[in-house]
């Protein structure tokens, strides 16, 4: 039984397409996984094994690297709240902790409606507009504990509308045209130049690049 849907299963084949080898997919399908659940199944990690000629363990292996990745179910809203140095030092810590007391879950929990997870994070990159946090990897900055009211309400009421569901790493799925895909053959396969290297050749003969 596939675990896919028939349009993710679709989109997956179409990923695979790609790459002149399909574990190097690997990435792509573990973000369409959890983009259909939530977070990366066991099932789904099966699947993507058969579809990429390998093993879970090493869907697991590559995946658990990445931090996006999540292997337990969370909330639909996942709360990064930073607190390293630069947030901590203009109320990072408080933003946690009101966070916390708003939902009545500690960091690492999910509420009982399966709404929301609060994650207290390492740096994310925002130290100029601490203190900020994300919601599904979209950047609140310059925070107060009221606008963390106010955004938690508007989440809560539909009216978050550039926030989607935890899992959907962009609001539009990219497509690659036939032909623009990373290789149609193994690297040590291809018999022609590759098509950046023809455009630098065109460059220095002084045409367009």
């Amino acid at each position: 039984m596939s675990y896919f849907t028939a349009d993710n299963l679709e989109t997956a084949h179409e990923i695979i397409s790609r790459y002149p080898r399909k574990k190097s997919a690997l990435i792509p399908l573990l973000h369409l996984a959890q983009e259909q659940e939530g977070w990366v199944t066991d099932d789904a990690m099966r699947q993507i094994a058969e579809l990429t000629d390998t093993t879970p363990a090493e869907v697991k292996g590559t995946g658990s690297f990445y931090e996006m990745f999540k292997f337990h179910p969370v909330g639909t809203y996942m709360i990064n709240v930073c607190t390293n140095l630069a947030c901590q030092l203009l109320g990072g810590e408080e933003l946690l902790a009101h966070a916390e007391e708003a939902l009545g879950i500690k960091a690492g929990g999910t509420t009982a409606d399966g709404m929301f997870t609060i994650e207290d994070v390492e740096c994310i990159a925002a130290c100029t507009e601490a203190p900020c946090l994300q919601v599904n990897y979209r950047y609140k900055l310059r925070l107060t504990t009221d606008d963390l009211d106010q955004l938690i309400d508007d989440i809560r009421n539909g009216r978050a509308t550039d926030i989607p569901e935890h899992g959907t790493l962009g609001l539009v799925r990219q497509h690659i045209p036939a032909g623009a895909g990373a290789g149609i053959v193994a690297p040590e396969q291809a018999t022609e130049r590759p098509v950046w290297l023809a455009r630098n050749d065109t460059a220095d003969e002084g045409g367009e690049a």
